[in-house]
């Protein structure tokens, strides 16, 4: 509350050291932040609780923060402020470093723990610390309780996910190439009278690969399902030449579904589309149509297709065999997901579907964590 002739409240306390050093903080990490609004920030704080997680992270996203590229440097360095081990802070913090386990994802504080035990536990579960982002990133999803697999969820929700690019035929302008740029060469010559001082260049433009993905919803699947379902959620949302597929028994595409912004919702709604969720599973069947019916139209030239399933299909191996064999053919790089690669080194798939599928596959990756799911996105820019 601001008084007449008077600073706001929480200006006269030992705690606005702390805040005007959180807004210094975010200056030396790149981040605007002018005088106003550091003494916005203070009087904010006013009728706040400054020792609450919560009212520390809101009232400075709402009143230091103007552009939405810099939230995630703001995440960062509130972080580090209130919560880093290795801060020279001053006394007044140690009030909110008591409170570190309540603090959740950072686009989703917590409210600082009463003494109400039930809702103690009820907003630690909300949350997790880096330390639980650590541990759970490296949990199978088959071992993952239910509470840990919506944290997941929302965790996988922030993957920045970059489509793989190729070169074109076409050219564009860059201060340095192998082709010279012989018309703005002369444009810029006749400005020396004809004599060429310095030569311009033009360079390959990029173009985003289509990424096509395979995700097996069937029985022997169920566990890893709805994760790779979210992940799917992620790749459609980062880049539009996308496409996604189901299959169990059948095929089913479900591009459209995922086009929500409610992630939740979007799963759902693509849940709903397949009918043959936690059935039997076909591979070859089902690729077989892919290739007959979208491949001849082009939805796989030159894509990077990815095929997310264990390989425990009980359809025919020569129909399998000749699906991926044309799949191969059509697309641009084959890979394969698989949840029981894990991180063995020395693992076999004993499955007859992989031993049909290993001669047509490029790269075979895991797929059982999030953690793999995280370097099967940091691979994707390089298969060009």
């Amino acid at each position: 509350m601001m008084r007449s002739g008077k600073s706001p409240q929480v200006a006269d306390a030992p705690f606005v050291a702390a805040l005007v050093g959180f807004a210094r903080a975010l200056r030396d990490a790149g981040v605007t932040v002018g005088t106003g609004d550091v003494l916005t920030y203070c009087a904010a704080m006013d009728p706040l609780d400054p020792t609450d997680l919560a009212d520390l992270y809101w009232g400075g996203r709402t009143t230091l923060i103007c552009r939405h590229a810099d939230l995630e440097t703001y995440d960062e360095v509130f972080a580090r402020y209130f919560l880093g081990e290795d801060l020279d802070a001053p006394d007044v913090l140690l009030r909110v470093h008591s409170t570190e386990q309540a603090f959740g994802v950072l686009n989703v504080p917590l409210t600082e723990p009463d003494e109400d035990l039930e809702q103690r536990e009820e907003e630690t579960s909300l949350g997790l610390t880096a330390s639980d982002v650590d541990i759970l990133k490296a949990k199978a999803f088959a071992a993952c309780t239910e509470q840990e697999r919506a944290a997941l969820r929302r965790i996988m929700a922030r993957i920045r996910l970059t489509p793989p690019r190729r070169q074109t035929r076409r050219t564009r302008p860059a201060p340095r190439g192998r082709t010279p740029d012989l018309r703005r060469t002369v444009r810029q010559s006749m400005r020396t009278g004809g004599d060429p001082l310095r030569l311009r260049w033009r360079t390959r433009r990029y173009r985003l690969r289509p990424l096509v993905l395979f995700l097996d919803v069937s029985g022997s699947m169920a566990d890893y399902s709805r994760a790779l379902m979210q992940f799917a959620y992620s790749a459609r949302r980062a880049a539009a030449k996308v496409e996604v597929f189901c299959f169990g028994s059948r095929l089913t595409r479900i591009t459209g579904q995922l086009q929500g912004r409610d992630p939740d919702a979007a799963i759902d709604q693509a849940a709903r589309t397949v009918v043959d969720w936690d059935g039997g599973t076909r591979i070859g069947e089902s690729l077989r149509e892919f290739t007959r019916r979208w491949g001849r139209r082009g939805l796989a030239r030159g894509a990077v297709v990815v095929i997310c399933s264990d390989g425990l299909d009980r359809g025919d191996p020569e129909v399998l065999d000749s699906a991926l064999d044309r799949l191969s053919r059509q697309c641009h790089r084959l890979v394969w997901v698989n949840p029981h690669l894990g991180d063995d080194p020395g693992f076999r798939a004993q499955s007859l579907g992989m031993m049909v599928a290993a001669p047509h596959v490029d790269k075979m990756l895991p797929g059982h964590d999030l953690r793999s799911l995280e370097r099967l996105a940091a691979l994707l820019p390089d298969l060009r």
